[in-house]
């Protein structure tokens, strides 16, 4: 296991997850990034042998996998899953794979939870070929912040401070470094808000218990949570984030990053100067030396 940061309670994690699915899950989130995985998987026109499924909590991605024709072998990776096909009991944590044995690692709605994300990067380049690909969907952390907001105010209001009660979530703008730094070549980052409306903030709480969601963080509070507090946060919720018809708005954030173990055959920046021809003559202007200002005419 990392030795990095100690965030999530990753046991509780797969409690959660357990759970999630002996009720109805509420996997509309999970659905809707697979089918994106496999519109940007078709636009990539190369074969991969041997492809993981790293910790996605349903088997919607591993479906999109087999129905590739350019991906031969597929392996899902994670803890707590059974089923058909290949199935690798792993930690997204500490991968089990040797050096240089794999083509391509997707993941959907799973890093986001990983205590050391830079150290599960770097264990998924080494996991890669040369030429290998990363593709994964992160929760980013623009999500609920709706739901943060209120019960931010509502704790503050009723219980006189506020208490960790949704989880730190990446930011958009440090996936870019984190893949440059695990050693990736051509990282690609983008996002994209999701808004989902309810009834009520209540409802939209039960659906993250359906979704494996909910508090996770070792410093959650473990005093269940008071029925006024509660009252007020849905109170504070509908008066600050409804919709003229009375529903309430909840933004999901979802970030999307690839990024290419380094090979010879990638495209690569010409190096300072190597251009054969000046900007200048490109542009059609005349070069000034620096600090020379044009004439005016």
């Amino acid at each position: 296991m990392s030795s990095g940061p100690n965030i999530f309670d990753r046991r509780l994690l797969r409690i959660r997850q357990i759970r999630a699915r002996r009720l109805t899950p509420a996997t509309f989130l999970l659905d809707r990034v697979a089918a994106d995985l496999a519109e940007r998987l078709s636009a990539i026109l190369r074969k991969f042998d041997v492809a993981v499924d790293l910790g996605t909590p349903t088997d919607a991605v591993r479906r999109v996998l087999l129905t590739n024709k350019n991906i031969g072998t597929v392996v899902t990776a994670g803890l707590d899953r059974g089923g058909d096909g290949l199935r690798v009991t792993a930690d997204e944590e500490a991968l089990p794979f040797a050096e240089g044995s794999l083509d391509l690692v997707v993941s959907a709605l799973a890093l986001q939870f990983v205590n050391d994300l830079p150290g599960t990067m770097i264990q998924i380049r080494r996991a890669l070929k040369p030429d290998g690909l990363l593709l994964a969907a992160l929760i980013g952390g623009e999500s609920l912040a709706e739901l943060r907001s209120a019960f931010a105010a509502a704790e503050s209001e009723v219980e006189g401070g506020v208490s960790p009660r949704v989880a730190p979530l990446v930011d958009i703008r440090e996936l870019g470094g984190l893949l440059q730094r695990a050693g990736f070549a051509l990282p690609v980052v983008d996002s994209e808000r999701v808004v989902v409306r309810y009834d009520s903030a209540l409802a939209l709480m039960r659906d993250l218990r359906r979704m494996g969601a909910t508090n996770i963080l070792h410093e959650r509070q473990r005093q269940p949570l008071r029925r006024a507090t509660l009252a007020r946060m849905t109170e504070i919720y509908a008066e600050l984030f409804s919709d003229p018809d009375g529903r309430i708005r909840s933004t999901f954030e979802i970030l999307w990053l690839s990024g290419w173990v380094p090979h010879e055959s990638q495209q690569k920046p010409l190096k300072p100067g190597s251009a054969a021809q000046r900007l200048a003559d490109a542009l059609g202007t005349a070069e000034l030396p620096a600090g020379e200002k044009p004439e005016r005419g």
